[in-house]
């Protein structure tokens, strides 16, 4: 007979607001992680505190944000009105206290329910909050939500303004650092979407006059644009096109308000059809939408009253109407498209009949490889019954989108013990793992033929869902896990280069990692260290005194499952492979791909490491 477990009022139990948010951190901030990624917590924490100073500039107080971060602690410091003296331990304290309620304060917020600055306060192991306003200037100082000092002076001659400090809080966001990457690029499309606004971060000036046409200028190089950015604006709307000559895929920046969407949302699929229907109407041919957008470079941004977002981190817009008496959502985007791209066109002959050619360039393309992309789908869907190439996750990308505290993660090992220790350790419902048969094929400066035409990519890219663009991508991340030695350094570069050549908005958009595993295992009877350098290896010798067992891993096939679950889990360290912004994707192949040229050669020699550019920490 089963027992009941007894439920009675002792089980009823009523959290308050700081508890709550740290049971909880996922409800309000997204995923967790140590700072690998951009949409890691700790980066949500800075954001959210940084969207108060900027709602400040959208209405007309303050010019200048400095934003400092030194080690894991954090300092936003603005100059607009600064908040009402008597309520700024309120405000970051009591749960829906805030002044964006007001409609005709914050008519077009970026933050509109008074969370982010409580979840900031209760996930910090220390933050302050200081006021300044009418010569007068108050603070409050929190450990975990819970005040711990407050002050109010009656004099003051402090600029107005507000500045608030934080440490997030290690027990909740273990063994994090802040990459200044990720920072940069955040504070870069504020500036874009806030022409006039300077953002000082560490020293670092960030300032924008043409707002979107600066951020798609900055994200690629100007060797790689068919033909000048065509540059839009309008009332609550801005939008920035151009096509790409390598790029196969779509490329789409959106925003609304402000907050950059990085999962789309109503906004950007209205765009994506306005564009299709505004350049079949312009050319009178009723062409295929896949080959309008093939390598499109867009962005696009729209203000509209009290958007409604699918998550407290506001990564996807739900709304359908602009509010204050517009026409909906895609109605306003279309009617602005229909208008002002049509004029451009007409009014820029040498643009419109360079689109016209990419257009009828992407339909040959289209045609010529219709045959094979469907014989290389049913090799794929035979492969994927037959063979053990994919272990794949029981839940996808797909099937998360609204829950950002979730992940999935794609494994490309090489060898089959490698795989092996790695599928026997996963989590099977959210990790998956791609074996490698030997090397990849060297993809450089082949067409896109190649994809279908070679096994393991047409594989890959069936199994990451890739071949229409981003849109339905199964993994939030692609792994490369190989050994850390010349032949799996050869194997990851074999993949960047795939990435780069066919798919590089997987590596703008922060999806492709290599995964660090331990070189050595230092070991007592009683205690275990798994060291990732000599350094972190001669530390372990030292705390364990005597003469501990000293293990060097010479590939990942050495490591058990048992191990291996360590180095995939929470504890799970990822390098993210990131673009140099001083190269476009071209110079960087050639340089990586290209001859066996000298300055190669010394690079190799120098570092034996293949991320594209060196992560610098705070």
């Amino acid at each position: 007979m089963t027992q009941q477990t007894k439920y009675t009022e002792d089980n009823i139990r009523s959290l308050d607001w700081k508890e709550h948010i740290r049971m909880r951190p996922g409800m309000y901030i997204g995923k967790l992680g140590d700072g690998s990624s951009p949409d890691d917590g700790i980066y949500i924490l800075v954001k959210e505190v940084l969207d108060n100073s900027i709602d400040e500039y959208v209405m007309g107080a303050g010019k200048t944000i400095e934003i400092s971060i030194q080690g894991s602690k954090v300092s936003v410091r603005d100059y607009g009105r600064g908040i009402p003296l008597g309520k700024v331990v309120d405000v970051v304290s009591k749960m829906n206290t805030g002044g964006k309620y007001d409609s005709k304060a914050f008519k077009k917020s970026v933050g509109l329910n008074g969370v982010g600055t409580k979840a900031v306060n209760a996930l910090s192991s220390f933050f302050r909050v200081e006021s300044n306003r009418d010569h007068k200037s108050a603070s409050a100082e929190f450990e975990q939500g819970n005040l711990i000092h407050k002050e109010l002076l009656e004099e003051s001659s402090r600029r107005k303004g507000t500045k608030v400090s934080f440490i997030p809080d290690e027990v909740i966001f273990k063994k994090y650092k802040f990459r200044s990457e990720y920072v940069a690029k955040m504070l870069k499309n504020y500036v874009y979407l806030n022409p006039g606004l300077t953002i000082i971060f560490n020293g670092e000036k960030f300032f924008s006059e043409n707002g979107l046409k600066d951020l798609l200028e900055d994200n690629n190089n100007k060797d790689d644009m068919l033909y000048p950015i065509i540059h839009l604006k309008g009332n609550d709307i801005e939008v920035a096109i151009t096509h790409s000559k390598t790029q196969y895929s779509e490329e789409y920046h959106s925003f609304v308000n402000g907050q950059h969407t990085t999962q789309g949302g109503t906004h950007q699929s209205a765009f994506r059809e306005a564009l299709v229907r505004t350049i079949r109407e312009f050319y009178g041919k009723n062409f295929e939408a896949s080959d309008i957008r093939k390598s499109i470079i867009s962005a696009i941004a729209i203000k509209v009253m009290e958007p409604v977002f699918e998550s407290q981190t506001k990564t996807k817009l739900g709304s359908t109407e602009m509010g204050g008496g517009l026409p909906t959502v895609r109605t306003y985007i279309n009617d602005f498209l229909k208008t002002q791209l049509d004029n451009y066109l007409h009014k820029n002959p040498a643009v419109s009949e360079s689109i016209q050619k990419k257009i009828l360039q992407a339909e040959k393309e289209r045609k010529e490889l219709s045959g094979i992309r469907k014989l290389a789908r049913d090799r794929a869907k035979k492969a994927s019954l037959h063979n053990k190439k994919l272990r794949d996750c029981r839940v996808h990308l797909g099937d998360i989108k609204k829950e950002a505290h979730l992940e999935t993660t794609l494994f490309i090992t090489e060898g089959d013990s490698a795989s092996g220790s790695i599928t026997k350790s996963r989590n099977v419902n959210t990790q998956a793992v791609f074996s490698l048969k030997g090397k990849p094929l060297n993809s450089y400066g082949l067409s896109k033929k190649i994809v279908y035409e070679n096994e393991e990519f047409n594989l890959l890219q069936a199994a990451l869902n890739i071949e229409d663009g981003l849109e339905d991508l199964r993994y939030n991340n692609i792994v490369i896990a190989t050994d850390a030695d010349v032949d799996g350094m050869h194997i990851r570069l074999l993949l960047i280069t795939f990435f780069l050549q066919f798919f590089p908005e997987l590596i703008k958009e922060g999806h492709l990692y290599i995964l660090e595993t331990p070189l050595f295992r230092v070991r007592n009877k009683k205690q275990t260290y798994y060291c990732y350098s000599e350094e972190e290896k001669r530390n372990a010798i030292e705390r364990l005194k005597g003469k501990p067992e000293i293990t060097r891993f010479k590939g990942l096939g050495e490591i058990s499952p048992n191990e291996f679950v360590h180095f995939i889990g929470d504890d799970i360290r990822l390098d993210p492979v990131m673009l140099d912004k001083e190269m476009s994707i071209d110079q960087m192949l050639q340089f990586y791909m290209g001859k066996n040229t000298p300055d190669r050669q010394k690079f190799i020699i120098e570092n034996l490491k293949v991320e594209l550019d060196i992560v610098e920490e705070v």
